[in-house]
């Protein structure tokens, strides 16, 4: 198969893609509008781009019918996020958190989560998470218009919180007590419990 990216549809070019680059972390992200309604949603074009600063990246691609998602809009009036790690015994949730609700929904309540308050950023955190990063926008890019336009979200992590229960006997994060899930193309997920080890040159 080849394609032409400049002849094929949209919705054909993104199914590739998210089947061949995989597996995507997911970014589980918390925002609010000026109101202080709280948004709760999951992201899979998402990583972490440097230390120094420390900066994530994510993109909260436009909408099919190319309207832009709750997430942007709530950055557009408060641009501070934080991102809660997907693991594997909050899947379920996490994946409930992805549904098209009204724009003052609390997607958190209807997955029936938890919120507590976080310490540096306005945004909560999901209570149940064993990591959370506190983050402030540094840059907002719309790159594409339309259908699955992408709208990369810069920001520097302000603030890291992680639950001793996952960290290994030198005090990192221990990926087996972790557990977090990633993404596949379709609807399938993949976990990070298949682990293997191998020393850098």
């Amino acid at each position: 198969m080849i394609i032409d990216v400049s002849q094929a549809d949209v919705v054909s070019v993104y199914q590739a893609l998210v089947g061949i680059v995989t597996p995507r972390p997911i970014a589980w992200v918390t925002t609010v509008d000026e109101l202080g309604h709280v948004n709760l949603a999951p992201f899979s074009f998402f990583n972490t781009f440097g230390a120094n600063p420390p900066v994530v990246v994510f993109s909260p691609t436009n909408r099919r019918d190319g309207s832009k998602k709750d997430t942007y809009l709530n950055l557009q009036a408060v641009p501070e996020f934080v991102i809660n790690a997907a693991v594997e015994d909050l899947a379920e949730p996490m994946n409930a958190t992805s549904a098209e609700l009204p724009r003052s929904q609390n997607e958190a309540e209807f997955a029936g989560l938890e919120l507590v308050p976080s310490t540096m950023v306005r945004p909560p955190r999901v209570a149940a998470s064993p990591v959370h990063l506190e983050c402030r926008m540094l840059q907002y890019i719309s790159i594409g218009e339309g259908a699955i336009g992408a709208n990369l979200v810069i920001g520097q992590v302000v603030l890291i919180h992680i639950d001793d229960a996952v960290l290994d006997t030198n005090g990192r994060v221990d990926p087996r007590k972790l557990r977090t899930v990633a993404r596949l193309g379709g609807d399938f997920f993949c976990r990070s419990t298949d682990l293997f080890e191998m020393k850098r040159p």
